[in-house]
């Protein structure tokens, strides 16, 4: 049955969804502090054998569902689903360049624009009307940006910056598609997402595979475990959950990236960056409780 705002209604298990969202985007969460306990691993090679842990733990979590059928799953993505890999594929690589290029905070507080993008997408490629707050409020959130990238024009970190964005749209991109096939097994197309990402990264760094025994520990603990974690969970609890739902505890993550970096890195967030950022969190964070208090449950 489909809702009054074009949405699945769905089961009645909102509370262990919301535990699971809420369990994801904290496990998330500790990724910018696990990157920043790399030693000499570079980007690519970060992402070599981050990619090998997380298709080995998506692959597993496939088989444990699907049983001996599981690798047949593979074959029913589609074009749109190997083009949705891609996307995903192109924005995990720019999120570790962009991390790896600038502060997390200013990383985590540009990512939290993709609402708001996917938003502006869905309604030049979907058709799907997007109301005056939430054009206020992507306004409101491209200001608070803006003083980030004024930030980055003066300490360097204008790349990173610009890696950060590049993640937000190839993010958005991917949400667009799934969102066009609903009924898309995300599970495969997450597979071939990290195929993806091994075979450029492999590219970058074939005759440069030797990492320490930390930074191999810290990509496997990056792609095995947060990361197939909280995409897993992430399965789940779209279920249960309406989509600003998700979007909301999708914040936390944000939110929570920088403060870890801050109290074990002692990584200060610039001031432009905290200002930019509190204006993105708090238009986000106002726009999705707004909707959910809207909603009629």
């Amino acid at each position: 049955m489909i809702s009054k705002h074009g949405f699945v209604d769905i089961s009645p298990r909102r509370g262990y969804a919301m535990v699971l969202m809420l369990l994801g985007s904290i496990v998330i969460s500790f990724s910018g502090l696990a990157i920043r306990n790399i030693e000499t691993a570079g980007n690519w090679q970060i992402n070599f054998y981050r990619s090998i842990a997380f298709g080995l733990s998506i692959s597993i979590v496939l088989l444990f569902r699907y049983g001996k059928t599981g690798p047949q799953q593979l074959k029913g993505i589609g074009l749109e689903g190997i083009l949705a890999a891609i996307l995903l594929a192109s924005a995990s690589i720019s999120f570790l360049l962009a991390i790896t290029n600038t502060t997390v905070a200013a990383t985590t507080f540009t990512l939290s624009s993709i609402p708001f993008l996917t938003a502006i997408m869905a309604w030049l490629f979907l058709g799907e009307r997007i109301g005056k707050s939430t054009i206020l409020t992507i306004c409101i959130a491209a200001a608070g940006i803006s003083l980030m990238f004024v930030q980055g024009f003066g300490s360097g970190t204008l790349y990173g910056n610009f890696m950060a964005l590049l993640c937000a749209i190839g993010f958005s991109s991917y949400a667009i598609i799934i969102r066009r096939n609903r009924r898309l097994e995300m599970l495969p197309t997450l597979i071939l997402s990290n195929l993806i990402m091994m075979l450029v990264a492999l590219v970058f760094t074939w005759n440069n595979l030797l990492i320490s025994w930390n930074d191999l520990l810290i990509c496997f603990i990056l792609g095995g475990l947060l990361s197939a974690t909280v995409n897993t969970l992430f399965l789940i609890a779209a279920k249960h959950l309406f989509a600003a739902e998700l979007t909301l505890f999708m914040l936390l993550e944000f939110t929570l990236g920088p403060i870890w970096v801050w109290i074990f890195v002692n990584e200060v967030p610039t001031s432009w960056t905290l200002v930019g950022g509190s204006i993105v969190i708090s238009a986000v964070l106002l726009k999705s409780v707004s909707e959910l208090h809207n909603w009629s449950f």
